[in-house]
């Protein structure tokens, strides 16, 4: 009993239910160095289901619990409410956006204070993967890019989106959902538009919890959904362009790691991606009726059949 209560204590703050694809990989981390939950690591998880209002206290209960360090994920809004918190206890995060202009780094290099982490780049892609889609269906010249309006990166990406679909001269239409309850009219509304592929925008709400709802109900209306990265098309996403998003929660493992045994925050660069991965679902473009050329399928980094 002596040595369970020396052991160190994690505090998980997410903005929803992690999903397997980044609470497995994160634990790998975690065992990497030396950490296994449940045998000498302590985690007390705590969501808030969505609903972000409710992150300050989740925060201050953690706190309160005198955790060792506090794993912060989902969105930039957990490692706020954390940072907010507490200015002793580390902090590591693990989310798609920029931690220096969401204001818990001082800078990449030198995060500064008791907060670090990892990130994927969530914004600057989509631009990317609309060309791809251009390349993979030029018969669609109407899109939408499915977008939470609350998001922290809906701003940016929104206006990312209608400047790279200008420039390949496709029509884009910007339709919000703040809840999954929210995706049959967000579908709707494209069917009625038109719309013949819709690009999902990078936030929380969209496949974090591991439901995938948006891929399951864009595939039901038959419109193809282009995704952020290849746990989403593994889902039955037609294409992705982006970072190994299950690598960012892994990273976050090692950096939780790191700092149990010792290494400030202060001192861990923040870990961003240094490879972008193209992978196309075979299986759902058949499913569509679609019919991708043997040039693009040659460039794909995946090809999932």
């Amino acid at each position: 009993m002596a040595a369970q209560a020396q052991q160190p204590t994690l505090g998980v703050l997410s903005s929803s239910e992690l999903a397997d694809w980044a609470i497995k990989p994160f634990r790998a981390g975690l065992e990497e160095g030396g950490y296994v939950e449940g045998g000498n690591l302590t985690a007390l998880y705590r969501s808030a289901d969505n609903q972000f209002d409710r992150l300050p206290a989740l925060a201050a209960e953690l706190v309160k619990s005198q955790v060792s360090v506090i794993f912060a994920t989902g969105s930039p809004v957990p490692a706020r409410a954390a940072k907010a918190a507490t200015s002793t206890i580390p902090i590591v995060f693990a989310y798609g956006g920029d931690p220096v202009s969401d204001g818990l780094v001082a800078s990449f290099n030198r995060p500064e204070g008791n907060v670090t982490g990892a990130t994927f780049i969530g914004t600057e892609l989509l631009s990317k993967r609309m060309a791809l889609m251009r390349e993979m269906l030029p018969q669609v010249l109407v899109v939408a890019l499915l977008v939470n309006p609350k998001g922290t990166l809906a701003a940016a990406q929104i206006s990312e989106a209608k400047a790279a679909a200008q420039s390949l001269g496709l029509t884009l239409h910007v339709v919000n959902a703040i809840s999954e309850s929210e995706f049959d009219e967000a579908f709707e509304t494209m069917s009625r538009l038109k719309v013949g592929a819709f690009l999902s925008s990078t936030d929380p709400l969209f496949g974090f919890n591991g439901r995938n709802l948006h891929i399951v109900k864009g595939l039901r209306y038959g419109i193809p959904p282009i995704c952020v990265g290849r746990v989403d098309v593994a889902a039955g996403g037609l294409f992705s362009y982006g970072a190994d998003l299950s690598e960012t929660w892994r990273q976050a493992g090692v950096y939780v790691a790191r700092i149990l045994k010792g290494e400030k925050p202060s001192e861990l660069p923040i870990v961003q991606p240094t490879k972008f991965d193209f992978v196309i679902n075979l299986k759902t473009a058949k499913k569509l009726g679609l019919d991708i050329s043997p040039a693009l399928l040659a460039r794909a980094d995946e090809v999932i059949e």
